[in-house]
């Protein structure tokens, strides 16, 4: 579902180049669920925008479902994220103009793949029954984020790049969230890619791999923090 193969990234800063990711190699098969942990400002968010395709890396290959996103144009890597890839991150990115139940609508119709079942299902599970006529300046922040979740899983994509999808939510709410994820990577076989600074919801996952100093270490996920 996922190869990245040796992925390089600097950013230009006032102080000269600072190397972010540094031959960067990770892969994902169909169902696989793998949390990304590290340090703030270790590159985790830039690691997820460039497999994403909304930034380019200097160096290396990164393949979804065996297209290269190198090779793609900006309309190419606009088809991938509207029918391969759904991404979490924490810009909810909600359209103000739209009431809560058609932004949950607006990219599952976009792919060509509404689900009024399937949109129920997710409204129910994440607790948005009585928002779905309001608009998103009228939601709180963890009210926007379960829009933002349930938005991409509506479309139900094949690999869903998460940052810190739980962050805006309390304990409570964040497991109900990973749940859903969890059960949406078993049930379809949608790669999860989940970053995450907490230590027992990386340990839900099947496999955990940790950035520092731009370079990936993978890890048996520690079941004791469960």
């Amino acid at each position: 579902m996922l190869t990245v193969i040796d992925l390089h990234k600097t950013f230009a800063t006032e102080d000269g180049p600072l190397p972010v990711l540094n031959g960067v190699s990770v892969s994902m098969a169909p169902g696989d669920t793998l949390a990304l942990t590290g340090e703030s400002g270790s590159g985790k968010s830039t690691l997820l925008h460039l497999i994403g395709g909304l930034d380019a890396a200097d160096q290396g290959q990164i393949l979804i479902d065996g297209t290269e996103l190198a090779g793609l144009d900006d309309a190419g890597l606009a088809r991938v994220r509207r029918d391969v890839v759904g991404l979490i991150f924490q810009q909810f990115n909600l359209i103000p103009s739209l009431t809560v139940a058609q932004n949950l609508a607006f990219q599952a119709r976009l792919a060509g793949r509404h689900d009024a079942r399937w949109t129920a299902e997710l409204v129910e599970r994440l607790g948005l029954s009585a928002c779905l006529a309001r608009y998103p300046e009228q939601l709180s922040g963890g009210q926007q984020q379960r829009v933002a979740i349930g938005r991409t899983l509506a479309a139900r994509p094949r690999l869903v790049l998460a940052d810190e999808p739980t962050g805006n939510l309390d304990e409570t709410t964040g497991d109900a969230v990973l749940d859903l994820l969890l059960d949406l990577a078993r049930e379809t076989g949608t790669a999860i890619l989940m970053v995450t600074h907490s230590t027992r919801l990386a340990a839900r996952l099947a496999r955990r791999i940790h950035l520092t100093k731009g370079h990936l270490t993978e890890a048996k996920p520690d079941r004791s923090a469960e």
